[in-house]
């Protein structure tokens, strides 16, 4: 079998580990992920994949394996927990992320998603002193448990935007996650964040495997806050603003009143 080799000199010892990790325990819920051929302090070895045109049967098989791979759930029912057997850092992007867990969906993903990433962006210039308001005030409600539904944890991609969807011609192969305990919500809404191809199709094999709750579309916003605080964090002042727009919007589904007067000011 032809490989594909990532390596990286003076790195976190866990970071192809918590790769790997994350790539197997998805693969366990029957997530089509890239095969884990090796793995080491300092390199991770993977299969080989030969890109391919995406397709709308593609794409809806993805749909149905995502519905399948939330469903499979985490040991302990907690917010936050990392792959199962993994006790290392856990990562997105380079990021190192937060593996702490919570009962509560919306205080975990505030506290331990959006808000440690939101730091880094104010600190680096990308968020102003004004628009860190609004996010705050997003991160209040949201902690507050306003937008828990009673789902338990889902297992997540965590980091589920289409460069991480490699499209085969046995189909799309999910590569790099950020796995761990979250709402099954985030990873459609990060597809939806920066494109997918046939996303339509991989929403219709989603529902047909298991339905999204009511107003899942109203909540896409509030499921960016974790990806663009990421990128905030990073990728400069675009993104800052991108971010304040969607915890505007994410508070106006609690208040529309509010979100209307801040999306003004």
């Amino acid at each position: 079998m032809s490989s594909f080799r990532k390596s990286s000199v003076g790195g976190d010892p866990d970071f192809f580990f918590a790769e790997a990790a994350g790539l197997r325990w998805l693969g366990d819920a029957g997530a089509p992920v890239v095969e884990v051929l090796d793995v080491g302090p300092g390199f991770i070895e993977l299969a080989r994949l030969d890109a391919a045109r995406p397709t709308v049967d593609g794409a809806r098989a993805l749909g149905g394996a995502l519905a399948r791979m939330h469903d499979a759930g985490v040991d302990g029912e907690k917010f936050g927990c990392p792959p199962a057997d993994f006790a290392g850092q856990l990562f997105i992007g380079k990021r190192p992320m937060s593996s702490t867990q919570h009962s509560s969906w919306g205080e975990f993903y505030a506290v331990e998603r959006v808000l440690p990433f939101v730091e880094i962006a104010v600190d680096a210039g990308s968020v102003r002193t004004d628009q860190l308001a609004d996010i705050e005030r997003a991160c209040d409600l949201i902690a507050g448990g306003v937008f828990d539904d009673g789902e338990p944890p889902a297992r997540i991609h965590g980091d589920l935007w289409n460069g991480n969807v490699f499209w085969t011609a046995d189909g799309a192969v999910l590569i790099d996650p950020a796995a761990h305990g979250g709402h099954r919500e985030t990873d459609l809404a990060m597809l939806e964040l920066f494109g997918c191809p046939h996303l339509d199709a991989v929403l219709d094999g989603y529902q047909a495997q298991h339905r999204l709750r009511d107003g899942w579309r109203n909540r896409i916003a509030l499921h960016q806050l974790h990806p663009l605080a990421v990128h905030a964090a990073g990728y400069g002042p675009g993104y800052g603003r991108a971010l304040h727009e969607a915890a505007v919007r994410t508070v106006r589904e609690i208040n529309p009143s509010e979100g209307e007067t801040r999306a003004r000011g």
